[in-house]
């Protein structure tokens, strides 16, 4: 076999590990209540244990406050209840994970974390088909089962696309 043949295989194999690593995308898993939930890796900026918020007059009820972050200051929002699950009674066992939409920083109150995952695109099915008001399925990009469990997989633009006015929740790309 000749150098320029066996060049040729080797580029071909890292042609076909490249097309299943874009295949491939990392989720970081959290619980809030007894659901788990995920968001892309790429979107996560730093996980921290909870400090406590200083509140800001005429918030809605799922966002905590603000905190300082190294001069950055961020709001807390409280999956639990803006999943309409009432406010999180907060113990230092809570921890935010503090993730990038577009050019903001926001940060998402959640009970702990879970997993990272690695799931394979064909592997996400997508959000049932149910009655409206029944699930906000704008917020979730896919539902995952991994090890008996299932696994919400949220889209950070589409849940705070309302909040940050950047964005027509109806545009976003899956």
């Amino acid at each position: 076999m000749s150098n320029s043949t066996a060049l040729a295989t080797v580029g071909a194999v890292r042609t076909d590990v490249a097309m299943v690593m874009s295949a491939e995308e990392q989720y970081v898993t959290f619980t809030v209540g007894t659901e788990e939930y995920g968001v892309n890796i790429l979107s996560v900026r730093e996980i921290r244990g909870w400090t406590p918020e200083s509140r800001l007059p005429n918030l809605p009820p799922y966002v905590r406050g603000v905190i300082n972050l190294r001069g950055i200051i961020i709001p807390i929002f409280d999956l639990r209840a803006r999943f309409g699950g009432g406010p999180t009674e907060v113990t230092k066992r809570h921890v935010v994970v503090v993730i990038q939409v577009g050019e903001r920083t926001r940060g998402i109150l959640v009970d702990a974390i879970s997993d990272i995952l690695t799931i394979r695109k064909d592997d996400i099915k997508p959000p049932p088909d149910v009655e409206a008001g029944m699930i906000d399925a704008e917020y979730l990009s896919g539902l995952y089962t991994a090890d008996n469990r299932m696994v919400t997989l949220l889209s950070v633009e589409r849940l705070f696309a309302t909040e940050t006015g950047d964005v027509d929740p109806g545009k976003i790309p899956a």
